[in-house]
């Protein structure tokens, strides 16, 4: 179990426990966290589970695969260095404390 921050565009977080296995859009989906819309289910086939991840955490997640580059194009306002789709995020307890951002709208 990880507890992940999520930080809605306004600034208003919401810190959540969500149990090893799932995704980092499961838990927000889960514990109805707005700014996570997540068209596709986790299927990575559509950009609206787009969020910034706090910069202190680039370096520890597993790196995006092509697929993810690829839906990362269709974002809103993507970040080249901390843009991630959270269904490509598998939680464990290695992503404990993991803080994400949701940009201003999801397309």
């Amino acid at each position: 179990m990880a507890k992940i921050t999520y930080v809605e565009f306004s600034g208003k977080e919401h810190v959540v426990e969500v149990a090893n296995g799932l995704t980092v859009m499961e838990g927000a989906r889960d514990n109805g966290i707005p700014g996570i819309e997540a068209d596709c289910g986790g299927a990575c086939a559509c950009s609206t589970c787009h969020v910034y991840v706090d910069e202190a955490w680039v370096d520890k997640l597993p790196k995006r695969e092509a697929m993810e580059e690829d839906m990362l194009d269709f974002a809103y306002e993507p970040d080249p260095v901390r843009s991630r789709l959270t269904c490509q995020l598998k939680v464990s307890d290695a992503l404990d404390g993991l803080r994400v951002q949701m940009p201003e709208k999801q397309i």
